[in-house]
């Protein structure tokens, strides 16, 4: 990220950042912007992430708390809540950065996926949003004019073959999030999506195929695909209080791949290799 200076956009506000693992992940890069931005913000991940001991080195360098929390028991998302309460009285943002699936780990074919993995993908993936937002509410720590983010992907629109259970997974959170958005409405608590590019983080770097899939969205994406900084930027806008009346939407940022048909130099290279399988 560039050292260039913030613009206040979030300061006084303050929020929980779901899913930060490594330099590389988004949700490591919006902290870092929200930080910038003037928030005031802290980290959760399970507990088996933070074993990894990366995310001490974020929370130094943002003044943050780190709570673990195992998003697929809804307890411990209640105690969490209940931990935010204390830290700081309430939240102005959510952002969940969650995303998991076995049957991708194992290399499972979607056709010939274990069932209770695929149970696990939707829970950590997807249904995790429903609790959070759930317990937040119970706990009474959203306030007024607040804004959530997820992270979403364009594989719940679009097929890709190797992203499997996942396509299913971002559907359903998309799904939550209008769902979600259309109650929390009345309050003027914004609830979107977000569906980035294909990016090189750890995760993304998980999936087989995946520099195939990079490679064609930033080959057809006029503008290329953006970086995981760019996403945070765009994600600052949706927390600040420059959109308050955008929800319920999934918002692609993604370099225009959503619209594009094809591009010339895709054409060309397409048309060179069939030309020499001939």
């Amino acid at each position: 990220m560039s050292d260039r200076k913030g613009f206040g956009l979030l300061k006084g506000k303050k929020g929980i950042i779901f899913g930060a693992l490594d330099e590389r992940s988004i949700a490591w890069r919006i902290a870092l912007a929200c930080h910038r931005e003037g928030a005031e913000f802290s980290l959760s991940n399970a507990p088996i992430a933070l074993r990894l001991g990366a995310l001490d080195k974020l929370a130094e360098e943002t003044n943050s708390r780190i709570f673990p929390c195992d998003v697929s028991d809804e307890e411990n998302v209640a105690e969490l809540m209940n931990s935010l309460k204390e830290e700081h009285g309430a939240i102005d943002f959510v952002l969940h950065a969650i995303g998991m699936s076995p049957n991708i780990r194992k290399n499972k074919k979607y056709t010939d996926i274990e069932y209770n993995w695929y149970n696990q993908t939707l829970d950590i993936s997807a249904i995790s949003l429903h609790k959070i937002l759930n317990h937040a509410d119970k706990a009474g720590i959203l306030n007024d004019g607040g804004s959530v983010i997820a992270l979403s992907y364009i594989g719940a629109q679009r097929i890709f073959s190797k992203y499997t259970d996942m396509n299913d997974a971002k559907a359903l959170l998309e799904s939550i999030a209008r769902n979600y958005g259309s109650r929390l409405a009345e309050r003027g608590i914004r609830v979107n999506t977000v569906s980035q590019a294909p990016t090189k983080t750890s995760a993304g770097s998980g999936i087989k195929g995946f520099d195939g899939m990079y490679t064609f969205a930033d080959k057809i994406a006029p503008m290329g695909n953006p970086t995981a900084d760019e996403c945070a930027d765009y994600c600052v806008t949706l927390f600040s209080d420059l959109t308050k009346k955008v929800t319920m939407q999934n918002l692609y940022h993604d370099g225009g791949f959503v619209t594009a048909g094809i591009s010339e130099e895709m054409i060309e290279g397409l048309a060179k290799l069939y030309a020499d399988e001939e």
